[in-house]
């Protein structure tokens, strides 16, 4: 697999996959799932799973596959090609979740927070095993929420497979290590070959870790703030550390409230309001101020202006 495809789009959800083994077809398998990015306000988040035949749990132990937060870049890269190169019994798949999908999907009106949208990108996982013919027997999860409610999902979802949920489980079974391993390798490359589609010139990338507590981080986003534009496709914007910064160092925009007052919207851009129409008057009546007879609309229906009810 070559590593630059995962550079191939940086503004929509995308998957990647390797062959499936045959093996995996004919044989009972396990299969792990886990999530690298989920906290960074940079980049993607991107789920990964990987399985083999049940038969072949200690093979894949042996390559001494690990928590991915445990280990150097390096040695993630290293195990990543071990694994690519076990194609014989060993398949994985990525689900690439650009900042734009996190941040729309946040932000749209009907709620869709970030554990919906991770149980999603798991599940989505595992069906493409199962209609890629992988011979599901075993799956295990490490959890996104409470974790025997998330078991309860995913069984009610895959009846007929044994699903398994546990904090931490990237360093509990090697299956999910090996996910863990696909998905950081997978995010690591995507922010590192982040393709700008911004006119933004030459970008600095020292932007740190991604995460908001990191200073270097926090300068990077004051730095590439547009005051009207607001920020690249790099950056999630339903982050509250880039809501904070555009709040403080943007151009204020202010947007129409649907249940506002009207009067209140009128008032506010110097406009009238479209109900005070029907109490301005057109024409004079002696000394008293302009008026305008009542439209024909309210008075074949008898309709009065009230000031109280």
């Amino acid at each position: 697999m070559d590593l630059g495809d995962f550079e191939a789009d940086n503004t929509v959800s995308c998957r990647l996959a390797s062959a499936i083994p045959d093996a995996c077809r004919t044989e009972d398998c396990c299969l792990g799932i886990d999530e690298a990015g989920r906290g960074p306000v940079l980049g993607p988040m991107v789920y990964g799973i990987c399985f083999c035949p049940v038969s072949k749990k200690e093979d894949l132990k042996n390559l001494k596959v690990a928590d991915s937060k445990t280990l150097t870049e390096e040695q993630r890269e290293g195990l990543f090609v071990k694994l690519d190169e076990a194609k014989s019994f060993i398949g994985w798949a990525l689900q690439i979740l650009s900042p734009n999908t996190i941040s729309t999907s946040m932000l749209q009106r009907s709620k869709y927070n970030l554990n919906a949208l991770s149980h999603d990108a798991a599940i989505g996982l595992v069906q493409y095993a199962l209609d890629s013919g992988v011979q599901l027997k075993e799956v295990f999860v490490d959890t996104v929420g409470p974790a025997e409610k998330y078991q309860e999902k995913l069984s009610q979802r895959f009846p007929g497979i044994e699903v398994t949920v546990r904090p931490k489980a990237d360093s509990l079974f090697p299956v999910v290590s090996a996910a863990s391993i696909c998905a950081k390798v997978a995010r690591d490359h995507a922010v590192k070959g982040w393709k700008f589609l911004e006119d933004l010139g030459q970008v600095d990338t020292e932007y740190g870790s991604g995460y908001p507590n990191d200073p270097k981080t926090k300068s990077w986003l004051l730095k590439y703030l547009d005051p009207v534009f607001g920020y690249p496709q790099f950056v999630r914007f339903s982050w509250s550390t880039a809501q904070s910064l555009l709040d403080s160092n943007a151009v204020t925009v202010h947007w129409d409230d649907d249940e506002e007052d009207g009067e209140k919207a009128a008032g506010r851009h110097g406009n009238s309001s479209m109900l005070s129409y029907f109490n301005k008057n057109t024409h004079t009546n002696g000394d008293h101020a302009p008026t305008r007879d009542t439209h024909r609309y309210f008075t074949e229906r008898r309709l009065q202006n009230i000031s109280s009810l």
